[in-house]
């Protein structure tokens, strides 16, 4: 029997990790992630995304996919409809989440038993860490000069999560290194592994 505590959360797959806070931008075109968009704008429900570690995006015949076993949720932001069969989505994520079980239904989607994950505290980034929150602010200035504009706002520099959250999201690391720093529970330690790869790379002195 279903714990209180636990949800039906349909599953997104995907070779990317979502942060809390973070902006995620959708090409949908298969059958079963079009009818899950569809339910969740009529019905006002989320999903959630989970990084894939085996297996494609795209369904391709018997493709099993493995994935991550602590996602993120999403909330659909807008849906446009430019193309016939093509959905071009902006989420937003909220919060992360545990899969304790799933099953596939019939056309492939799948449907996860969740339990939320606690947020990360609100704590300020710690004193040593300045660099590291200035930097952000200097990337954000730099993408916003060159057009791009990947975070949402409200900014919140005060917040140690948002900020290693925000980095997490640009740096070059790999997908698995990702979703170890999204699994942190604890935000100034993220901040803080951000930082020392930071100056590590000569971005933060």
């Amino acid at each position: 029997m279903p714990s209180p505590s636990t949800f039906d959360l349909p599953l997104f797959p995907l070779q990317t990790v979502l942060f809390p806070g973070g902006l995620l931008s959708l090409k949908v075109f298969e059958a079963r992630y079009l009818d899950l968009v569809g339910a969740c704008l009529r019905e006002n429900t989320p999903f959630g995304v989970v990084a894939l570690k085996q297996g494609t995006e795209a369904r391709r015949g018997n493709d099993a996919a493995v994935f991550e076993t602590i996602g993120t949720i999403a909330e659909l932001m807008d849906a446009d409809s430019a193309q016939a069969g093509i959905l071009q989505v902006r989420c937003r994520g909220t919060q992360r989440f545990e899969v304790r079980s799933s099953r596939q239904e019939n056309d492939g989607l799948w449907i996860a038993r969740a339990a939320i994950v606690p947020d990360d505290e609100p704590a300020p980034p710690a004193e040593a860490m300045l660099d590291t929150v200035r930097g952000l602010a200097n990337a954000i200035a730099t993408l916003k000069a060159q057009g791009a504009a990947p975070f949402l706002q409200p900014y919140r520099f005060e917040l140690a999560g948002w900020v290693a959250n925000r980095w997490c999201e640009i740096l070059p690391i790999s997908l698995a290194a990702k979703q170890k720093l999204m699994e942190l529970p604890d935000a100034n330690m993220r901040l803080q592994l951000v930082d020392e790869f930071l100056r590590s790379k000569g971005v933060v002195k």
